[in-house]
């Protein structure tokens, strides 16, 4: 690879009970830097036989108890250990950088560090037990056959197929990985072909963790192997990070078999701004929820809901606040928003934009991409739209940099236009604490901020209700969705 930081292009491997396997399957797939369209390299599919062996090693290890035990001490060190790699590794912020376009001044702070704190919350989870403990005892009872007491018994899910998307692959891959290392499940790691080559840098750091074979799989593939694993009824859970669409196909790949399934999907989230909030403090983090990583994250609070009276006087310094973001190549310190993935999807957002003008939506402010951008870039302009709540462009999951701009006649209204989507993820309230408090609870949606809450918390967890998803990522409630509980209950002697 050529470029500011030349990192080197990992191989792209399948990992099948501890063994690498170059992936042989019949279709192939070319990583392209977004920043300038050039190829970085080209890889294969895993097999469906390679698809097969993966599942059939995740099973083995995990039913045949003739293995050594892997300890809780020992998962929790592995975890430690990785988290450690991720930490140390600049090719990682490079791959980043040229595989997913995240600009560099971005990498650490954006990417790496939420995965590193992901993992040693997961670390210290595997030795503290989920939940406060594997068992838990009840009080005594006193039923029709006597007096009883019990105990809820908390064992690992079994096998996991983790399934992951291409705008965050290290927080999303320690997510799946940590709870699955932590709970003491094995799993089946497809990540998204788009990213693949950071994906497949942190399967690389796996090696030398001592990790048990066919604990932690890795196969690379699209739909036909998601559809392969989420089907099997060798799987026990499904975990996948994506779009509405394939969620909803997972579910029903699924259903057959009845499979337990956690789907972190998308949102189209609210940014609502109180009549009594400083504006001209707040624009700029208004905005930056809106254009960070170009708009491809699932939480982008992309819907802008303002006070009518208000709104002019939003709209002038969104504009102003504009001229000093920089949509340039990720690799330029200086940027600010960088490419979308690929050409396709900046087609698809672009085609957004189309649609709603031709509808009769407007551009209220805009920053265009610079004249010095590489030309095979996969760029967008950040843009903010005024048009109807109703439209397609305010009610559906654009993934690009994009807001919505909605004028509100009073605080109910606002809410009533916050929660007035099939989305149900994320949202975050600008103005008096006091209010904006009272407000969290009227809204629909699974993460509320208030004016911009703080850090990312690793000990909770991360999704919505509706098409956002069910379940939830990280934290003791995603920790949760690893184990299944058990009841058991005995006659007291005597």
């Amino acid at each position: 690879m050529e470029g500011l930081t030349g990192p080197r292009v990992p191989a792209v491997r399948g990992l099948v009970d501890g063994t690498w396997v170059v992936p042989d399957g019949d279709v192939s797939h070319v990583a392209t830097d977004p920043s300038t369209g050039a190829a970085l390299a080209e890889f294969a599919e895993s097999s469906p036989a390679q698809v097969e062996a993966a599942l059939a090693a995740a099973r083995r290890a995990f039913d045949d108890d003739s293995r050594p035990v892997w300890t809780p001490a020992e998962r929790g060190r592995a975890l430690h250990a990785l988290a450690d790699r991720m930490e140390a590794s600049a090719e990682l912020e490079a791959l980043l950088v040229h595989d997913v376009g995240t600009p560099v001044s971005q990498t650490r702070a954006g990417q790496v560090r939420p995965a590193v704190d992901c993992l040693r919350w997961f670390a210290e989870a595997a030795t503290r037990g989920p939940l406060g403990g594997r068992e838990r005892p009840l009080p005594p009872f006193a039923g029709p056959g006597g007096l009883s007491t019990s105990m809820i018994v908390r064992e690992p899910v079994g096998v996991v197929a983790a399934l992951t998307a291409y705008n965050y692959p290290p927080l999303l891959i320690a997510r799946k990985l940590g709870a699955a290392i932590a709970s003491g499940c094995t799993t089946v790691l497809l990540a998204s072909v788009q990213g693949q080559l950071v994906a497949s840098h942190i399967v690389e750091l796996l090696a030398g963790l001592d990790l048990p074979a066919g604990v932690v799989n890795v196969v690379i593939g699209t739909a036909d192997a998601g559809r392969a694993l989420s089907s099997d009824p060798r799987v026990d859970l499904v975990s996948f990070t994506g779009s509405e669409q394939v969620g909803a196909a997972i579910l029903a790949q699924g259903a057959p078999t009845l499979t337990k399934t956690v789907l972190e999907l998308g949102g189209k989230s609210p940014n609502l701004v109180l009549p009594d909030a400083p504006l001209e403090r707040l624009v700029e983090p208004v905005l930056a929820r809106v254009h960070s990583m170009a708009g491809q994250a699932c939480g982008a609070n992309t819907r802008i809901l303002v006070d009518r009276e208000r709104y002019g006087e939003f709209v002038e310094l969104a504009a102003k606040a504009l001229d000093s973001v920089v949509v340039g190549p990720a690799a330029d310190p200086s940027t600010v928003v960088g490419p979308v993935i690929s050409a396709g999807h900046r087609r698809r957002v672009t085609g957004f934009v189309e649609r709603s003008l031709a509808a009769g939506a407007s551009v209220l402010a805009a920053r265009e991409v610079g004249p010095g951008v590489p030309a095979g870039g996969h760029y967008v302009p950040v843009q903010l739209i005024e048009a109807r709540p109703d439209s397609e462009i305010a009610q559906e999951e654009i993934f690009g940099p994009v807001g919505v701009v909605l004028p509100y006649d009073s605080v109910d209204d606002a809410v009533r236009l916050a929660n007035g989507t099939r989305f149900a993820l994320n949202a975050n309230i600008w103005g008096p604490t006091s209010q904006a408090l009272g407000l969290a609870r009227r809204l629909r949606s699974g993460n509320v901020t208030v004016n911009g809450g703080g850090g990312m918390r690793q000990d909770v967890g991360w999704g919505g209700g509706g098409a956002s998803g069910l379940g939830r990522e990280g934290g003791d409630p995603g920790l949760a969705e690893y184990f299944e509980d058990k009841h058991v209950q005995w006659l007291v002697d005597g």
